[in-house]
């Protein structure tokens, strides 16, 4: 795999995950611009001036024309654990389709690769929500487009509270043994840790697995997490605001990025 030459887009600017994704980018010296929806553009916050960024919508094609231009990488954080189908929001089309309208995007504007936040299956995850993930990986599969599968589990920001079933399984997933297993692919991470290890994927040289799970993260992230390394997450990150923030509490389908219920939220 070629070093990253030119700039890394991510799209869902404006969310939470987004954000820290860029913001662990930033940290480690990368070049980001981010794809926020017009709903979004006032929760930009710092990130409006440490990065390159332009409005879009996933769900409409036309509006990404040539947004990819002129970046090595695609991450694409976009989609949604909840849906609503009685008003089009199927879990098909929040996710699936929002990554193969980005994954054309890609193709056209001649992108090295795409970064597709996929999620990691479990008993507590939605089985639709985890088909619509799946369609999405194969769609990039049948496309023939370079790109790394992060198979993510839930994510939630450190000091938040959440529900004791998902703090006992985040301490299980650290035990060894059980996190050599499915517990370590599946326990919920830590929002900074999951970015720190996804903005490592991106910057990456060498050869990647197509698909990486949690672990991965975890052991790429510490590099990451290395004195004179990298700078702080804080430095970039807006002001946070937990009762704003859609990580507070587990029990709520968190959604991965911005969803069309965003807007009218």
């Amino acid at each position: 795999m070629a070093p990253v030459s030119r700039g890394i887009l991510v799209t869902g600017g404006g969310s939470f995950l987004g954000d820290n994704i860029a913001s662990a980018l930033l940290a480690a010296g990368a070049s980001v611009s981010l794809l926020a929806h017009p709903a979004a553009e006032d929760k930009l916050g710092p990130l409006a001036q440490t990065t390159r960024w332009s409005l879009a919508d996933v769900w409409q094609p036309a509006s990404l024309r040539g947004k990819a231009r002129f970046h090595s990488v695609v991450i694409h954080t976009v989609g949604s654990l909840r849906a609503d189908p009685s008003r089009g929001l199927t879990h098909e089309w929040l996710n699936a389709v929002s990554a193969r309208n980005v994954a054309d995007m890609c193709v056209r504007d001649g992108v090295e690769r795409i970064i597709l936040l996929s999620s990691a299956s479990a008993p507590w995850v939605s089985r639709s929500y985890i088909r619509s993930k799946r369609q999405a990986e194969a769609y990039l599969k049948r496309l023939g487009l370079s790109s790394a599968i992060i198979r993510a589990p839930l994510l939630y920001a450190p000091g938040s509270a959440r529900p004791l079933f998902y703090r006992l399984l985040s301490l299980l997933g650290a035990v060894p043994l059980l996190s050599w297993r499915f517990l370590g692919r599946a326990a919920p991470m830590p929002i900074d840790v999951f970015a720190r290890g996804v903005a490592m994927v991106a910057l990456a040289e060498e050869a990647l697995p197509p698909v990486l799970y949690a672990s991965d993260l975890r052991r790429r992230a510490k590099i990451a997490a290395t004195p004179g390394i990298s700078r702080s997450l804080d430095d970039f990150l807006p002001a946070s605001n937990e009762d704003a923030s859609p990580f507070d509490s587990l029990e709520e389908n968190l959604p991965f990025a911005w969803s069309p219920d965003d807007e009218t939220g």
